[in-house]
């Protein structure tokens, strides 16, 4: 019997489209032909079948009897040893064939991966590399590489080899040369067109070469959203970076999650992983730029709803998904201006963090030593000493070299008189809750010590991110903690930078030759999930006015059509108005948008001007006449007369709700 992996992979070779250099080259790779290349980099934009093409070398490898290990670069850990792990078999298992997908995701490795990790391969084993970024030129340009690397930026597919795409798609032929012209040799465009077109979305519109081609083929793929519940299962994937059935679960109680992540892993830009689906990066980001400005309110409170549950996973994750669950939580807010005070949100020169070993010290000391003075060292030096634990060491994963430390102090109450005494930061953070609301038996403070990254001291970076999500993350989890400190010696610059989330507490201890500010938050009277609902509200984007999706002409037809499919429910809901912003915020969209849409003719009869005009689209339309004629029978009025009215009645009831269309739900026509 044939298994389902096996269906795919037959699946896959049907449909497989062009690539010929690659397939063979790779072909003879897997044969041990001496001049193939050991390692193959694939690389080009969003859309072009870096994926696609991984996806088929990595069948052309089970076929040959390879071991494959395939990873994807959007949840590599930080740790170079846990990518080493997770690709052991590379380095043990001759024959391995690795396969790294969204490489330009941990592109940081790049350099590690050259100098340390490929080396070591198993004999026969291949590697087969695909991002957006095209690999570092002293990697192209090294004589040793030159005949074991294969670097190749995928194009766009020829018009043929288009064709034999949208043949194999089964698009309707007469949609053909459209699509072609909409969207050209892109794979991914031409996969979504012949979707749409496929599924009976073929109208003229949709292939407008003007239109933004992405957005255009997402609204004609999805077309009508089923139910409002689906919608917001829309709006989930739009924003959370990996969308689990899990995850809907929380977010949508009342809903079938089941049902809903099976319609979400149907669509075509969406992609499975291990943490969940992910859209493609060009249609998350089009998406979300259109439900966000569609419905405002809607959007926005399902990502407040996201950063609940994401605050409720924080208290009960375990150690290894802190991280994790951090990192999701302030990618939704991404956008904001806070954050960006704050955050880097930046892949270079990343870094992982280990806990700090007897062998770190010497390196440790002369950093802190360099940056902050001798009588900063000597307080490394004493924490280090009493809380080890406290420390985490920071290396470069392209080269594993230690570029900084930190330290994140639990303190319990009463303090100890010897460190008062021999640390005035400490001191004044005891002093300050003296001062304040003491500390009681049994409750400690947190302190973030020391932040010492000589190169990007004091400035946001990436070690102040990864801490600072450490710190989030054992606050909340702590018991008895009554304060959270946090140190920076450039106190007025960080006085800005975390106005609304720490305060001041004025206090500027002077340890050697430098001052400090201390900024502190009391956790007793605000709770860390608080604290950070406060932090996510000021980081809030404003949504923006933009372009309607649609043309005013082609949504004065939507009405229209609307109107006459009034009395088929079925029509009506599958109509091009259904998909407008209108109805994009309603719970029950059909019969709400109905009832808004006859209360918006009533309303015309508020103008004198337009008494004649409602009374001609009330019994055109809603009143049950068979015909136009029968219309003006009711009302008593020669057909002329009555058709005069009717197109007063439509052009006013299409600029009230095209006004709304455009202002959004808060100004009702």
């Amino acid at each position: 019997m044939v298994s389902v992996g096996e269906r795919l992979s037959t699946a896959r070779v049907r449909a497989f489209i062009g690539r010929d250099e690659q397939l063979v080259r790779f072909g003879e790779a897997l044969a041990g032909d001496p001049q193939a290349p050991f390692a193959f980099y694939v690389y080009g934009p969003g859309g072009i079948g870096k994926s696609t093409l991984l996806r088929r070398l990595a069948d052309h490898a089970r076929t040959a009897g390879r071991l494959l290990v395939e990873l994807d670069g959007r949840f590599v850990s930080r740790d170079p040893a846990d990518f080493e792990r997770a690709a052991g078999p590379f380095l043990d298992v001759p024959g391995t064939v690795l396969v790294v997908d969204s490489f330009e995701h941990c592109q940081w490795l790049e350099s590690w991966l050259w100098h340390h990790f490929l080396p070591r391969a198993a004999d026969s084993a291949l590697v087969v590399l695909a991002g957006r970024l095209a690999p570092q030129p002293q990697w192209t340009a090294d004589p040793a590489w030159a005949g074991l690397l294969h670097v190749t930026e995928l194009e766009p597919f020829s018009e043929d080899q288009a064709r034999n795409l949208l043949t194999a798609a089964q698009l309707r032929p007469e949609l053909a040369d459209r699509v072609l012209r909409f969207a050209g040799g892109n794979p991914l465009a031409l996969s979504l067109a012949a979707a749409a077109g496929s599924t009976g979305y073929g109208g003229e519109a949709i292939w407008a070469p003007s239109a933004d081609v992405l957005r255009t083929l997402l609204a004609g793929l999805i077309g009508e959203v089923p139910t409002a519940a689906h919608r917001r299962a829309l709006e989930v994937a739009a924003q959370a970076y990996a969308t689990s059935e899990e995850l809907l679960s929380a977010v949508l109680p009342e809903e079938d999650a089941h049902l809903l992540f099976s319609w979400l892993r149907d669509l075509p830009f969406m992609e499975s992983t291990h943490r969940g689906l992910h859209p493609h990066d060009a249609a998350r980001e089009t998406l979300a730029a259109d439900l966000r400005w569609r419905a405002p309110t809607a959007f926005a409170t399902m990502r407040r709803r996201m950063a609940e549950e994401y605050l409720r996973v924080l208290r009960e994750a375990p150690e290894e998904r802190v991280w994790t669950v951090t990192d999701e939580l302030f990618y939704l807010f991404r956008e904001g201006e806070t954050l960006a005070r704050l955050r880097t949100w930046s892949r270079e020169e990343e870094v992982h963090d280990r806990p700090l070993h007897p062998g770190d010290m010497a390196v440790v000391l002369r950093m802190a030593a360099e940056t902050e003075g001798a009588a900063s060292a000597e307080l490394v030096r004493y924490w280090a000493q009493r809380q080890p634990q406290a420390f985490s060491v920071y290396r470069l994963v392209s080269t594993g070299r230690i570029v900084a430390f930190t330290a994140r102090l639990a303190l319990p109450a009463p303090p100890d008189p010897e460190d008062l005494a021999t640390d005035p930061v400490v001191a004044a953070a005891w002093a300050h809750t003296d001062s304040t609301a003491p500390v009681s038996p049994g409750e400690h403070i947190g302190i973030s010590r020391f932040s010492i990254y000589p190169e990007r001291y004091q400035v946001p970076s990436r070690v102040i991110d990864l801490s600072s999500s450490r710190a989030q993350a054992e606050s909340a989890r702590a018991r008895g903690r009554a304060y959270g400190f946090a140190v920076f010696q450039d106190a007025e610059t960080w006085a800005e930078r975390v106005q609304g989330t720490l305060g001041d507490t004025g206090a500027r201890p002077r340890v050697g030759a430098h001052t400090y500010g201390l900024f502190c938050v009391d956790w007793r009277q605000e709770s860390v999930e608080a604290w950070l609902r406060r932090f996510i509200s000021a980081t809030e984007v404003p949504v923006r006015a933009g372009p309607p999706p649609v043309s005013r002409a082609a949504f004065d037809q939507a009405v229209r059509e609307a109107l006459t499919h009034w009395r088929d429910p079925g029509s009506f809901a599958a109509g091009a108005l259904m998909r407008s912003r209108l109805a994009a915020d309603l719970d029950e969209p059909v019969e709400e948008l109905r009832t808004l849409v006859r209360g918006a003719v009533d309303d015309l009869a508020q103008d004198p001007r337009g008494v004649r005009a409602r009374e001609a689209l009330t019994a055109g339309y809603f009143s049950g006449a068979p015909t136009q004629e029968a219309a003006a029978r009711r009302l008593g009025l020669p057909y002329g007369t009555y058709r005069r009215h009717l197109r007063q009645g439509l052009d006013l009831l299409c600029e009230a709700l095209w006004q709304w269309e455009l202002d959004g739900p808060g100004k009702a026509p």
